[in-house]
């Protein structure tokens, strides 16, 4: 693996760190993107059961805000209605979706920086590739004078040229398909909990407005 690595350069080497910080993001998002910790199943029934003879007490409402993201667009909605015992739907509704949108921010953190890696790694491997080019060339720039004598060339430093262009666009395509194949993954996940978070909301909106009245 070295000798490739040495074969290919240094052009290869951000490359390297962006296979790193790609395998990271995939591994952290595979962690935090668990479904228990986004949208228990039986949560949204749960929180309504326990307030069906009005809102719950303050402690409820932490455990409930710490257990998951729609946990916390729930707690969301009780707050506001301790705040205002009076509060009409629409500012129910107002308050369910800022934490809705606060929700849907954490979900999608890192995914911005996965479609980079995603897009920037075929780009650094073209650069590697067009340095072997330029390798190429110098290699065969020296093969004969204005004369018109020719050779060979430099045998070591042609090899040398087309190993990093080789390299560097077969590794650059080795990062970025992956990193691709994750980011939309990872979107339609996010995509997924957030109609589901979007419909919990409406429904306990509406809950709400009934403990209201």
């Amino acid at each position: 693996m070295f000798s490739i690595i040495q074969a290919a350069g240094w052009p290869i080497w951000p490359l390297i760190a962006c296979s790193v910080v790609g395998l990271a993001l995939v591994i952290e998002r595979f962690i935090s993107l668990k479904s228990a910790k986004i949208v228990p199943p039986k949560l949204l029934d749960e929180a309504i059961m326990v307030s069906r003879n009005g809102v719950p007490g303050p402690d409820v409402v932490t455990q409930l805000e710490q257990n998951s993201a729609l946990g916390a667009v729930l707690a969301s909605g009780f707050r506001a209605l301790n705040s205002n015992p009076r509060a009409t739907e629409q500012d129910l509704r107002a308050a369910l979706e800022g934490a809705g949108r606060q929700a849907a921010a954490t979900l999608q953190r890192y995914l911005g920086a996965l479609a980079t890696i995603a897009s920037a790694a075929p780009l650094i491997g073209l650069l590697g590739t067009v340095i072997g080019m330029i390798e190429i060339f110098g290699s065969q720039s020296g093969a004969g004078g204005m004369g018109g004598a020719s050779g060979g060339g430099n045998p070591e430093q042609l090899a040398h040229g087309i190993s990093i262009a080789l390299y560097n666009t077969a590794f650059g395509l080795i990062v970025a398909i992956p990193a691709l194949i994750f980011w939309r993954y990872f979107r339609a996940l996010v995509d997924g909990y957030l109609l589901t978070m979007e419909l919990a909301a409406d429904r306990f909106a509406r809950h709400l407005m009934n403990l209201r009245k």
